[in-house]
């Protein structure tokens, strides 16, 4: 018997306060490390199925009720020990947040497992731990936690959550909230927080397993749209911008959100197309008429 996981064990009591389980192979090795070894646990009476005798077997979750005692649930609750899942915060109190997870006993998620500050209504996503106490706890640094045998493949088109976001890599996303994936820093040409739901691509799958996706497309798909999307700049700002292929990468970033060379991409696109031409000064609009934007 083994807290924070699903077992199936073996009926061996009835009380008016439930029935007592025991693991069906005899075994009685310790539920969790620093705890004794614990012969039977109790699954309260209200979740005793009516068929119950001695020797069946029930499927169950073990955890630590309010007064921190062992006990059986047959309540599945979205995640186990070492698994990860998104789960709603509760509350939050001054030692730490508390998330619901469908048992009678909310998943303590403590300040210092936080990346971000969680407030009430949040979802989170977490892995389940057993701290130094052998209490089942809650961590929102899922980076250990997750998955590398995906069956992903480059240019498969993914979609995840950003649980942390490191200035010197990037954003990590946890794909399906199952898999271990990067969008490297300078794949990020938008603006992304902890939390966030994103789709992706993925552009390489490294020898371990991991994934490093992007939020743009190929090339030649994403060029049309660049090109689109710069087109409606340029026509927003009255047919003339400054900003052309000398222009910071820096500034092309901020104005654009686009790569210096997505955006060298796109224009020239748009010359091909005789929608612009380009100068020292900047980019204009070829037949742009100011009172008349659609040309």
């Amino acid at each position: 018997m083994r807290l924070g996981e699903i077992q199936e064990l073996e009926v061996v009591k009835i009380t008016e306060n439930g029935v007592y389980l025991a693991d069906p192979d005899g075994q009685t090795e310790p539920l969790a490390p620093g705890l004794p070894e614990l012969r039977r646990v109790l699954l309260p009476r209200n979740q005793v199925p009516k068929q119950a005798e001695p020797g069946m077997h029930i499927r169950v979750f073990l955890y630590r009720d309010s007064e921190d005692r062992p006990i059986a649930t047959t309540t599945m609750p979205p995640l186990t020990l070492g698994r990860v899942a998104m789960l709603p915060v509760r509350e939050v109190t001054r030692i730490g947040a508390f998330l619901s997870w469908g048992l009678a006993k909310d998943l303590f998620l403590p300040f210092k497992e936080q990346i971000a500050r969680v407030k009430a209504g949040d979802n989170v996503l977490v892995a389940l731990y057993l701290d130094k106490s052998s209490r089942l706890c809650a961590t929102a640094r899922v980076y250990d936690y997750l998955l590398t045998d995906s069956d992903y493949k480059v240019n498969d088109h993914v979609s995840g959550t950003v649980y942390e976001l490191i200035d010197s890599f990037g954003a990590f996303v946890a794909v399906d909230n199952r898999y271990s994936a990067l969008i490297p820093k300078q794949e990020l040409f938008r603006p992304l927080k902890v939390g966030d739901f994103i789709e992706a691509r993925v552009s390489n799958v490294h020898e371990d397993g991991k994934l490093t996706l992007s939020l743009r497309e190929q090339t030649h798909i994403q060029i049309t749209d660049d090109a689109a999307a710069v087109y409606e700049k340029l026509v927003t700002a009255g047919g003339f911008l400054p900003y052309h292929d000398k222009t910071d990468p820096e500034v092309i970033k901020r104005e654009f959100s686009l790569s210096k060379n997505a955006f060298k991409r796109a224009i020239g696109h748009l010359m091909k197309e005789g929608k612009l031409t380009i100068s020292n000064s900047g980019i204009k609009a070829v037949g742009f008429d100011s009172s008349h934007p659609r040309i």
